[in-house]
């Protein structure tokens, strides 16, 4: 995100209540807009969502003025300022659909999700594996340190990163993790 031209941190409602203060720190630190996208649209649903980002001190974005091509949810009604723009877009608490639509608009996307195996997950450039609430703060972190990195350096760690390794990796942890409770509970 912090070599991203247009970056967007896309937020519904759920992740709007679980990390308001680190999606306001993230959004800081990487110089991204904050778009809310939820797939159950409705204009007061998103002013409530957006009401609630602001008294976190979030400048959100929610025209939805623009339409993402190729989506038939909800999700397809974007803002022309954010999504539609974006050249990076974070997408925690997501479905594979959107990923795929956004992918195919040429976006580069950063998705936040428990599950390896998920489409979002084997889609998106990068995957978190892990929980929204855990991720972000871990990410602020990152990014604490990471905006203080030559651009070179940046764009090192992205071009070395392997997407499909972190997420067998991933299914690797919860392979063993899965024997060892197999082996506890079949001990006596």
């Amino acid at each position: 995100m912090l070599l991203a031209k247009h970056p967007v941190i896309s937020v519904n409602g759920n992740t709007a209540v679980l990390v308001p203060e680190e999606t306001r720190k993230l959004a800081e630190l990487v110089n991204a807009k904050v778009e809310i996208n939820v797939f159950h649209h409705s204009p007061e649903r998103v002013e409530k969502i957006k009401r609630y980002l602001e008294k976190h001190g979030i400048e959100v974005l929610a025209a939805g003025d623009a339409v993402l091509e190729g989506l038939e949810s909800a999700r397809r009604i974007v803002d022309s300022r954010g999504i539609l723009i974006a050249d990076v877009v974070l997408v925690p608490l997501e479905d594979g659909d959107r990923c795929e639509i956004l992918k195919r608009h040429g976006k580069k996307v950063i998705a936040i999700d428990l599950n390896p195996l998920s489409r979002t997950a084997r889609m998106a450039d990068i995957t978190i594996v892990d929980n929204i609430i855990r991720a972000f703060p871990k990410m602020v972190e990152m990014a604490e340190e990471m905006r203080k990195w030559e651009r070179e350096r940046l764009k090192e760690v992205v071009e070395n990163y392997d997407n499909s390794k972190v997420l067998a990796e991933a299914v690797e942890g919860i392979i063993q993790y899965l024997q060892k409770v197999k082996g506890e509970l079949l001990s006596p």
